[in-house]
Order: C-alpha cells, then sequence, then structure tokens
C-alpha cells in the first residue's frame, strides 16, 4: 500500500478527523518509513474498546511500511487528561498506576508486530523521561514555550473552565504541556514525526507539533481519528451490564462476540470499515448483498468474527461461537469448563448456590428468586408444561421438589454447573 493509498484508505473508511499540514503530511509519508505514535493512558487494568481505533490505526500504519510506537503514560496516568471530561479525574496511586503500565504494555502488544525489521513496534513509557525532571526545569525549558491564552481556548479546556462550579485544577491544565512533551522527547529519541489520537485529543497533539518545532527545530504532524459514535445516540461501548474491555478477565471473548453480534443495521458497515482490515471493496460487496437478501444481514456476523478473531485470536473466536451455538440448540456436550467460566463471568445471568440451603429452598422458589418467572406461580406452570430444562435435559422435576434434589453437585456439568432454560430465551447459570 503506498502511503497516498494508506491516507485515502483511511479517508475512505472515515477514520480521519483532523490532519495538520496535509499536503506535506502526504509527501512526507512517500518519502519513507515514518516513526508515529499514539499515547494509551492507564486509567484501569485493561483497555476498551474504544482503544480499538487508534490500535488498528498504529496497525494500518506499520502495514504501509512505517514503525509505531505504542506510548504507555505512566506518568501522564498519574495527571488524569481533562479533555471534554465534565469533572476531575480520581488520583491514583504510584503502585495502581504502573501495575496498570505493565497490563497495557501487554495489550497494545497484541496488536503490532515487534519482530519484522526496521519498523519493528516498539512500546514507550513517558515516566521515563519525566521521573527526575525537577519542576524549575520543567517550567523554564517546556513551561516558557506554552501561551496561557492558547490554552484556555482550546475547546476541550475552555469547556471545562466555563462550566459553572465545576473548572480546572491546575494538575489537569499541565497534561497538554506534558503530553506536548512526550511528543518532542521522541522526537529527539526516537525521531518520531508523527502523532495519532482521537480527536479529542487534537489540542494536546498541535501541542506537541509545535513545541518539537520551538525546541527540536523539526517538523512534525499530527493526524486524528474520530471518536466512535452509535446512530442512535447512545454511548458506543457500553452496554446495560457496563463497559466492554479488551481484556478476556473482564469482559469474555463470548460477551465479546456477543456485543458485536448485535450491532444495529445502521451501524453495522461503518464498524466494519472502523475494526477490521476487510477492503472497502469487500464491505461495499457485503453491503450490496445484505441489501438484495431477505431475513438479517451477514454483515453483524462477519464483523463479530473479524473482531473478535483481532482482540482474542482464533481460539477464543472458536469458543465464543461454540458457547453461542449452543445456547441457541440447547446442546451443551461441547462446552468446556472454562466456556462455563465464560458465561458465569458475563455471559448469561448467574447465581452462586454455595451459600443456599438447598435442603431447605423449594425448587419454585430458587428459579423465581433468579429471575428466571416473575412468580413461583408461574415457575409452578412451566414444571408442569416441562418447559425447564437443566444443562439441556428434561429432569422429570415438579413443584413440590426441594432444590437439592436438583442442584446436587453429581448432577452438575463439571460437578458445579447448572445451565436452566426456561422457554425458548430464558437462561439461567447456577454454580456451586
Amino acid at each position: 500500500m503506498t502511503d497516498k493509498t494508506l491516507l485515502q484508505d483511511l479517508s475512505a473508511r472515515g477514520l480521519i478527523a483532523q490532519m495538520t499540514s496535509e499536503e506535506e503530511l502526504e509527501q512526507h509519508l512517500a518519502e519513507g518509513s515514518v516513526t508515529l505514535y499514539c499515547g494509551f493512558d492507564p486509567t484501569a487494568d485493561s483497555l476498551h474498546i474504544g482503544s480499538l481505533v487508534p490500535l488498528l490505526a498504529l496497525k494500518r500504519f506499520q502495514q504501509a511500511g512505517h514503525k509505531p510506537l505504542a506510548l504507555v503514560g505512566g506518568a501522564t496516568g498519574l495527571i488524569g487528561d481533562p479533555s471534554f471530561k465534565a469533572q476531575e479525574r480520581k488520583l491514583n496511586d504510584d503502585s495502581t498506576v504502573a501495575g496498570w503500565v505493565e497490563k497495557l504494555k501487554g495489550q497494545v502488544s497484541q496488536f503490532i508486530d515487534f519482530d519484522c525489521g526496521e519498523n519493528s513496534a516498539e512500546v514507550v513509557n513517558n515516566l521515563d523521561w519525566t521521573r527526575g525532571m525537577d519542576i524549575l526545569t520543567f517550567l523554564r525549558d517546556v513551561g516558557k514555550h506554552f501561551s496561557v491564552n492558547q490554552m484556555i481556548a482550546k475547546e476541550s479546556v475552555k469547556q471545562r473552565i466555563d462550566r459553572e462550579g465545576e473548572g480546572i485544577s491546575f494538575t489537569e491544565f499541565t497534561y497538554m504541556i506534558l503530553q506536548s512533551y512526550d511528543y518532542q522527547q521522541l522526537n529527539a529519541s526516537h525521531g518520531c514525526t508523527l502523532q495519532i489520537g482521537g480527536s479529542d485529543q487534537w489540542g494536546n497533539i498541535t501541542g506537541g507539533t509545535e513545541l518539537t518545532r520551538r525546541m527540536n527545530g523539526n517538523k512534525a504532524f499530527g493526524l486524528t481519528l474520530p471518536l466512535i459514535t452509535k446512530s442512535d445516540g447512545t454511548k458506543f461501548g457500553k452496554t446495560e451490564s457496563g463497559t466492554i474491555w479488551l481484556s478476556s478477565a473482564k469482559t469474555s471473548p463470548y460477551a465479546f462476540y456477543q456485543f458485536w453480534l448485535q450491532t444495529n443495521d445502521a451501524d453495522v458497515y461503518n464498524f466494519l470499515r472502523y475494526f477490521t482490515f476487510l477492503s472497502i471493496e469487500e464491505i461495499d460487496a457485503l453491503e450490496k448483498a445484505d441489501a438484495e437478501r431477505e431475513g438479517r444481514p451477514e454483515a453483524q456476523s462477519v464483523l463479530a468474527r473479524e473482531v473478535t478473531r483481532l482482540v482474542h485470536g482464533e481460539e477464543g473466536l472458536v469458543a465464543a461461537m461454540r458457547i453461542t451455538d449452543a445456547l441457541f440448540s440447547g446442546n451443551l456436550s461441547d462446552l468446556s469448563e472454562a466456556d462455563f467460566e465464560q458465561l458465569q463471568l458475563d455471559g448469561l445471568p448467574s447465581s452462586s448456590l454455595t451459600d443456599v440451603d438447598l435442603a431447605e429452598t423449594p425448587l419454585t422458589t430458587l428459579l423465581s428468586d433468579a429471575g428466571l418467572a416473575a412468580s413461583g406461580k408461574q415457575i409452578k406452570d412451566a414444571l408442569q408444561r416441562n418447559a425447564v430444562i437443566v444443562n439441556g435435559a428434561e429432569k422429570g422435576m415438579d413443584d413440590n421438589m426441594k432444590a437439592a434434589e436438583v442442584f446436587a453437585a453429581a448432577n452438575g456439568t463439571y460437578s458445579r454447573f447448572f445451565l436452566v432454560k426456561l422457554g425458548k430465551k430464558k437462561h439461567h447459570l447456577f454454580v456451586i
């Protein structure tokens, strides 16, 4: 892919929000391999899917022959980015942030290649060049290059200043200077000439290009990516159960797969452009075929497979599809113990039976308390219709039974899991 084609491809995908000096950047990319960076602050022990667009953008640049640096903000993570935030972030202690930095290093390493010759990726940490800097050096050598007037005029800061009763602390106000200093330092140490980030980072990025010019005498460029929104106005990356994380310990591959599978028709083709490496021509052909096909479009399935494979690998995708097929068919025989653990984490409503007196608790009470029906009477009716299935089989249950008669460890899958299905759609996982 040529560099002009790279920018054209990003543009066709809707992945360019702003650029500094578009023609000059195009020419700069055409001159040879460029070192670029994107920053990821450790605000939790995992990145969420909002970070996927910049992560995949680093990968797109690397595939075009450029060298990506993934900056993990061990220093900026201690301060907190005020950009378009309604209020101050909670400050976390050094050891917490340091632990998160290590986890984020592992996550970003999934997406870029660290062993491909001259454009091999690197992970850098801005704590390395800020840790030893004293306050007087920072104010004299870096701070003097920033006009407070211009900083206040940045939209991300202006909104906080104009918001009644909130304002912005000096701590968060200095974030732009710290991020700008990252760019200047990476330009000096790695020859980095391009920073990418979300469109909320535009002020910070242009601050970095200007500081690099002033301190290093070098031309530097910036490119921002759009913040992803959904057509129905709801927040991207959030569900009723919470944030969709990239870590399988926080969002299981099954729940991750289901999230993409449930994408609205109005969003799915854009999401294919943003989050996959399918060509624009392939996505356009799929959209055309879906328009001509009766029934549910294929695009959601393609999107779910492609993104789950990118984040969780082939093994994670296969497990997610296996669980999906098993729940649909009711045949649980192929599910592994790890598959049930995914369902327990976030795949289905679940309850622990460890502290329940199963010998004294009526079966109807246990099932109704778990939310499988609104009342014990509805549970009784379902039992009489043989509409309650446990671990894929009818158990010959009746409404006079105690819970222990059904939920004994000896009857559980892997001696601890009981997947109860009521009717066609209601599922609940009980775990000993």
